[in-house]
């Protein structure tokens, strides 16, 4: 009995031994491939998740450069004739690109004609990401649904991780989800909300 404890102690403390020094040595370690994110290792228990495989202690390697709240803007460039000419201001507000692959948005529209929208997201390269969202879009009295309205949005961040732009493209469908109504197209550029 006693050969068995000392045996298991010691298997206990080799792996702890381990995880630690894994620990350290990922300890500094962020990549543009990363988002800046540190990376951090999963943590084995035994048994821990009821299959004897990884629990998952840190999130984090997954982080992308995207993934924060930001205040943006849509300005209008390339309409041609009869489209809001190159410059005019199109929405403004706040968007959360969250860790899972979803966004939400708080638009700069007046609450009644549908000022929250929310879409997912993909990373198309090591600082660039493709946005697919969807707003439902009301008349100006807020009572009258004009149908769901499709953002697309292919944003850069740049080096310092707190600014981004892009290229946007809106259709205005009606309630059919078919019929397009409108659209408009254009760059968006943002900037990171902080703690401090």
């Amino acid at each position: 009995m006693n050969t068995w404890i000392k045996s298991t102690i010691a298997s206990v403390a080799v792996a702890l031994a381990g995880t630690l020094l894994a620990q350290q040595a990922l300890a500094g370690c962020t990549t543009e491939e990363t988002g800046g994110a540190r990376l951090t290792p999963a943590l084995y228990v035994p048994g821990g998740d009821g299959l004897g495989g990884l629990i998952r202690t840190d999130y984090s390697e997954e982080r992308a450069v995207i993934v924060g709240l930001w205040k943006f803007a849509f300005t209008a460039k390339g309409n041609g004739a009869g489209g809001p000419p190159d410059g005019a201001p199109i929405d403004a507000g706040y968007v959360t690109w969250h860790a899972d692959g979803t966004e939400l948005t708080n638009s700069g529209r007046e609450p009644k004609t549908g000022s929250f929208c929310m879409g997912v997201w993909k990373q198309m390269g090591p600082s660039t990401f493709g946005l697919n969202h969807f707003a439902l879009s009301w008349d100006s009295t807020g009572t009258v649904f004009i149908g769901p309205t499709n953002i697309r949005e292919t944003v850069t961040v740049d080096h310092t991780g707190n600014h981004y732009t892009g290229t946007f493209s809106i259709v205005q469908y009606a309630t059919d989800e078919k019929t397009v109504l409108g659209g408009v197209v254009g760059v968006v550029s943002a900037t990171r909300i902080t703690v401090n």
